[in-house]
């Protein structure tokens, strides 16, 4: 007799036997052509310009991972939602204490500026009249 582990173990090794039989027939039947054009990356239609290995830029990960946190946060909600009434004055005052904590984070990444997408660029000064070192300054007049 298999006990409960047993039984998922010969699932799994099942499933993974299963996989790689099915992976290695696949490769015996299918053709193999490459041309130039299924080795290029595919854009949704367009034509490639330029390589596929392009740096991107670091607000696309963390507007990504602020969406993550907030959105598996929010996800906790729910089963509060169905069972509330059923906790009692506690059980809706441990909502509103979670709920507030995700508004002052969300209040600190807006405060920090993380939600913008893009931040105003710093611009040097310009200055409109500049006086050179005293070296310059000699070449300058030996030259005029």
């Amino acid at each position: 007799m298999l006990t409960e582990f047993g039984k998922i173990f010969v699932f799994f090794l099942t499933a993974i036997i299963f996989v790689v039989i099915a992976l290695f027939v696949a490769k015996l039947i299918r053709p193999s052509r490459p041309t130039k054009e299924k080795l290029t990356t595919y854009e949704c239609g367009e034509n490639p310009e330029g390589s596929p290995w392009v740096k991107f830029n670091i607000r696309f990960y963390v507007v990504a991972l602020i969406f993550l946190i907030f959105d598996v946060e929010v996800v906790m909600l729910i089963p509060w939602a169905v069972v509330y009434q059923q906790l009692g004055f506690v059980g809706y005052l441990l909502g509103a204490i979670f709920l507030i904590l995700l508004g002052v984070g969300m209040a600190y990444e807006w405060r920090k500026g993380d939600l913008e997408w893009a931040r105003p660029k710093i611009e040097e000064p310009i200055f409109t009249k500049s006086i050179p070192p005293p070296e310059i300054q000699k070449k300058l007049t030996l030259t005029e």
